[in-house]
């Protein structure tokens, strides 16, 4: 029997369940369908297990060098399996959270693959979901007022560079390594692949980072990867920008090696591994998208300011419709989707004030215009910088590499960006983050007392900076 709903989400990753969340809040009745575990990507294949990777990583590097604390420890080694199962753990008690999460709002939980069909006896829309049960047993029809189609993304590859989940992987297969490799290469010098080779260089893995643009971390601004790429290199990672990777040289023998062709030389790279890192594609084949007028381009649904398609009552938000792929992207987009749904007098979202964030050892965030977007929109810039060396927290913690940027109007004094590389700056970026929002100045983030001694002051300091005021620089 057919049961109706006021909103079926397919896809309960970080934008469906908050999307769930936020619809039985409204007084909605609301059902998730969910082919794999509630959580999605972001909890069990991306931000949650690589962080929890990433923070063994860094308690390991800093038990190296303890006794630059003062703290003799003896020799250093770790246990991947237990690392392993210290990121499951973590995965698990998160999953039963959101279950939870879904009990309490009286959420519907379909366990298996949704499907919408065209118009139909049920509905003289496109609309209706068939869900294709995991349990095997006869499939589910749903029939909703409204749809929000959460899909998310995959990883991409490389035009003939086949994945084979043993040699050549991407980030899902090597989050469920049993152990790491003596070497490896990482193709994409983005985000995720910066990441990675922060990771494996500090549990002691031989990288090579290759990486097709002119500088890693390419949409980060210009002196933030410099300083990224020096202390990659410190740390003994090999970094190759400039290269275009080709795949038909790929050879599997004793390992790996393909060659890229670097100022219009091929050369050749050898490792135990090849990580392929260039981006993620979306989740748009299989669920009935064909049997609607909705619009997709260049592999991405296409949406207007409040997620609707071209189908008004089929909404679409996160990985798969593009942008920014980020899971608190993801949650946003799907509140003012579901705020739209149920009329509420609800905002849209301007992309240029969310804080997009680096978890590798040292971190990035920032939010904002870099300074060359800034010129090139035609602002009349100014900027403060200031260094995470002359910051005495910084020191205590012994992680005094990096700094803080501001990027500002000269003629209206409003920040235009903010951009971080150094100790814990994932969760400083929140602040800058408030105040673009609240259109603050320089002057102003200044004039907030920073206490001290706190990583925090740098971002005072580099207020200051901005006007030529920094104290201790």
């Amino acid at each position: 029997m057919a049961q109706e709903y006021d909103l079926v989400i397919v896809g309960g990753g970080t934008g469906g369940y908050v999307a769930a969340i936020r619809a039985s809040q409204l007084g909605l009745k609301t059902a998730i369908v969910e082919k794999g575990k509630l959580g999605g990507t972001c909890l069990h294949k991306g931000c949650i297990p690589s962080k929890a990777l990433l923070r063994s990583a860094e308690v390991f590097a800093t038990a190296k060098k303890s006794e630059e604390y003062g703290v003799v420890t003896g020799e250093v080694s770790y246990n991947f399996v237990k690392i392993q199962e210290r990121k499951n753990k973590i995965i698990d008690q998160l999953h039963k959270g959101v279950k939870h999460l879904m009990k309490q709002g009286k959420i519907d939980v379909f366990e298996g693959t949704g499907r919408i069909l065209g118009p139909s006896i049920f509905s003289p829309m496109p609309g209706t979901i068939s869900v294709e049960m995991n349990s095997g047993e006869e499939n589910e029809m749903l029939l909703p007022k409204n749809v929000i189609v959460a899909t998310g993304s995959r990883p991409r590859s490389l035009p003939g560079l086949e994945i084979d989940g043993e040699l050549v992987i991407t980030s899902d297969e090597a989050l469920s390594m049993e152990s790491l490799p003596e070497s490896i290469i990482i193709v994409g010098g983005g985000v995720i692949g910066i990441e990675w080779a922060s990771m494996l260089s500090d549990f002691g893995v031989e990288v090579t980072v290759i990486e097709y643009a002119d500088r890693i971390i390419p949409t980060e601004d210009k002196e933030i990867s410099k300083e990224m790429q020096r202390l990659m290199k410190k740390k003994g990672i090999k970094i190759v920008t400039s290269a275009k990777v080709l795949p038909e040289t790929l050879s599997k023998e004793n390992g790996v090696s393909i060659s890229a062709e670097v100022k219009g030389e091929a050369k050749e790279f050898k490792g135990e591994k090849i990580l392929v890192s260039v981006g993620r594609q979306a989740n748009v084949e299989g669920i009935g998208i064909e049997n609607t007028e909705i619009q997709v381009e260049r592999g991405f649904i296409q949406t207007n300011e409040f997620f609707q398609t071209k189908e008004s009552h089929i909404y679409a938000i996160g990985d798969v419709i593009g942008g920014l792929q980020l899971a608190h992207v993801a949650s946003h987009e799907g509140i003012i989707a579901v705020e739209h749904i149920a009329g509420e007098d609800t905002h849209t979202l301007d992309y240029n004030l969310v804080s997009k964030c680096i978890y590798s050892n040292p971190e990035v965030a920032q939010v904002g215009l870099t300074e060359d977007q800034a010129k090139e929109q035609g602002f009349n810039i100014k900027t403060g910088k200031f260094s995470f060396r002359a910051i005495g927290k910084a020191l205590v913690f012994g992680e005094s590499d990096g700094f803080v940027k501001i990027v500002a109007d000269k003629d209206t004094d409003d920040i235009l960006g903010v951009h971080m590389i150094g100790p814990h700056v994932t969760d400083m970026i929140s602040e800058a983050g408030l105040a673009m929002v609240l259109d603050a100045t320089p002057w102003e983030v200044a004039n907030t007392i920073h206490p001290h001694p706190t990583l925090s002051e740098a971002i005072g300091e580099a207020a200051l900076a901005v006007d030529g005021k920094a104290i201790h620089s």
